[in-house]
């Protein structure tokens, strides 16, 4: 791990942690005291430094707003009962970090930057941790293209930082989805697989018309043939048909969540039937019209479990069993949350303790 002694610290003369209830605050609007920043130039990186969080001055002609390289990570830190602050499965973002630079064609961050910059971090503004059932730290790794010159090329500067903000849940009740038919979040050869600003500017249109119509986000369908869902706003997408959890096999068009990777890991622990594969929307709606569609839900860093009480599919609405009437969902939802909470045997080692 990088040393502290690496990281050039200097903490904030007044911290603003006394002005907020952190157990009560609105999503990804309010900030921790302090931000990460390492520097990418002459081919490498360095100058890795912890400052109070702050506005950047920036140039306009800053690439990364003419040509989109820009990447970025979401992740969650948890207090336990005991007062401890742990990760959820960390590397797994530094390695999707990673595999979006690469595709980006960005520099990878090495291990002990993106790590060894969480910890110190955290070590810092560990206060800001909510201790609610449903509170955490919400974590925003990202990097940027830094050159300040106009002309289509991969950037030669780059800066990778860490901000923070306490969370509590992301929906407040069950969402009302729809269908979606003529724009598409990603195409094969592309950059669906990974986590590019531009996958979620191009999304934000089609879910605008949406909730025009009364729906909180979309189901995505495929590209090529129209048939076959994919994800469900930024989130990946589960359904209980009989007693099988079905979800989208990966491909390039498909985020690998972290989230998805974790409840197919406990649905398999508990011995429940898993199947990933393509799921068509006459699939499902034929589940719908047989009554074997169970449940139906998003999972995603920021939502965790969203339960889908709805389904728009060609000017049709569908309503799915209620939440207090589903098995699975609510049962991995209130087992993760105990995991992260140190109230559950973690047996695949997913929580790092870092404070």
């Amino acid at each position: 791990m990088i040393a502290s002694a690496e990281i050039k610290i200097t903490p904030t003369t007044k911290s603003r942690l006394s002005e907020y209830d952190i157990n009560n605050v609105p999503f990804g609007k309010i900030f921790a005291d302090h931000m990460f920043v390492a520097e990418y130039e002459n081919g490498k990186w360095s100058k890795c430094y912890i400052q109070p969080y702050q506005d950047v001055p920036m140039s306009y002609a800053l690439s990364a707003l003419h040509y989109g390289q820009a990447i970025f990570e979401g992740m969650k830190a948890y207090k336990s009962d005991d007062g401890h602050v742990s990760l959820f499965r960390p590397y797994e973002n530094f390695n999707r970090l990673n595999k979006s630079a690469i595709r980006m064609a960005m520099p990878e961050v090495p291990e002990e930057i993106f790590i060894g910059g969480l910890r110190e971090l955290l070590k810092l503004d560990q206060g800001w941790v909510p201790t609610s059932d449903t509170g955490s730290l919400y974590i925003r790794p990202f990097m940027i293209s830094t050159d300040e010159a106009i002309g289509v090329k991969a950037s030669d500067t780059y800066k990778f930082i860490i901000i923070c903000c306490p969370a509590g849940k992301y929906y407040a009740e069950p969402v009302k989805v729809l269908i979606e038919h003529h724009y598409f979040r990603s195409v094969r050869g592309g950059v669906g697989y990974v986590k590019a600003a531009g996958n979620y500017g191009r999304s934000l249109y089609p879910t605008k018309l949406a909730q025009e119509k009364g729906f909180q986000q979309v189901i995505w369908t495929d590209s090529e043939t129209n048939k076959y869902v994919e994800e469900s706003g930024t989130m990946n997408l589960m359904f209980v048909i009989g007693d099988t959890l079905l979800t989208p096999a990966l491909s390039d068009t498909i985020l690998a969540g972290i989230t998805r990777d974790s409840v197919l890991a406990v649905a398999r622990d508990w011995g429940m039937k898993v199947e990933e594969r393509k799921i068509s929307t006459e699939e499902i709606m034929a589940a719908h019209a047989n009554g074997t569609l169970k449940e139906a839900f998003g999972t995603g860093t920021a939502a965790t479990i969203a339960h889908i009480r709805a389904i728009g599919y060609e000017d049709n609405l569908y309503e799915l069993p209620a939440i207090e009437d589903r098995k699975f969902s609510p049962k991995v939802d209130e087992f993760l949350r105990n995991l992260r909470k140190g109230r559950e045997n973690d047996m695949h080692h997913w929580m790092l303790q870092v404070c």
